[in-house]
């Protein structure tokens, strides 16, 4: 499936084909969550990467952030993530993330995507050891909670829950 999507200002716009496009996991993390809005978490969307699936117009207007995995620990032990966050300089709106170690893969922001999406029919929320204690997260009879990264990739739950396209 090919996903479009775009920023508030539509500076920056950009197509990316997906076999998993159900929004089902929200990460709690304090990176996602601070990036992510005001819901206290973000959700990113499984894209292809390779084979230059993603295209983008309006490049130029595109930054990209690098979180800080533990802030609580001195400035010299702090390490910066290998995900690496795209935004447009313009509005701020956070489009998709990107980690070299899995360069297949990029992960589109749920928020930033037009096309429109499947509901998941039951959430993950994950990180839940990082999250603000002001965040709202749906009981276990709604979703499966996790307070650290599931066992399951996002291509395999879309596989397991029947929500995979080829």
């Amino acid at each position: 499936m090919e996903l479009q999507g775009s920023c508030h200002c539509e500076k920056v716009k950009f197509t990316v084909k997906s076999h998993a496009p159900v929004p089902f996991m929200r990460c709690y993390c304090s990176i996602c969550r601070k990036v992510g809005g005001g819901g206290g978490y973000a959700i990113n969307i499984l894209g292809q990467a390779r084979n230059d699936t993603l295209k983008v117009e309006g490049m130029e207007h595109v930054k990209i952030y690098r979180g800080i995995h533990d802030k609580s620990l001195p400035k010299e032990q702090q390490e910066e993530c290998g995900n690496r966050r795209h935004f447009c300089g313009e509005c701020g709106c956070m489009l998709w993330a990107f980690d070299p170690q899995w360069s297949e893969w990029c992960y589109p922001f749920a928020s930033a995507i037009d096309t429109p999406l499947p509901e998941p029919k039951r959430p993950n929320c994950i990180m839940l050891k990082y999250k603000a204690n002001w965040a709202r997260v749906p009981g276990p009879k709604e979703a499966d909670l996790f307070d650290e990264y599931p066992d399951a990739s996002l291509e395999s739950w879309h596989k397991k829950n029947r929500e995979y396209i080829d």
